[in-house]
């Protein structure tokens, strides 16, 4: 009797060429923003904590400890923010008409746009 569990198959898919346009960035700019990460990983995350909303914004990035009796990792731990308010209210003014979840159900017949307006609400 064999016990080996099925090997998974790894199937890979391109990104079609007319996509690439509206890609945040494209191979080059990844791989400046890996490098910075890893050249100087506290300097990069207080940059790219820019891009959402603080109420009060973190003055301490990283705090991490990796002691044999005292493992701790903090990220931006003076700061405030507020997940829901950066995923629909901050968008309110530009895009409240616009659809943010596309909800379908297991019957393809079954599907809603909902949204940031009614995600609000």
């Amino acid at each position: 009797m064999n016990s080996a569990a099925p090997v998974a198959t790894l199937s890979v898919y391109d990104v079609p060429s007319e996509w690439t346009h509206r890609a945040y960035l494209d191979d080059a700019g990844y791989r400046a923003k890996y490098e910075a990460s890893i050249r100087d990983p506290e300097g990069f995350w207080a940059e790219e904590a820019k891009r959402i909303d603080w109420f009060k914004a973190p003055t301490r990035i990283k705090n991490t400890n990796f002691g044999p009796d005292n493992v701790a990792i903090r990220w931006f731990e003076d700061g405030v923010t507020n997940v829901a308010y950066n995923c629909v209210d901050r968008h309110l003014h530009t895009r409240g008409d616009q659809v943010a979840i596309i909800w379908e159900g297991d019957d393809p017949s079954e599907s809603k746009q909902i949204t940031y307006r009614e995600l609000h609400a």
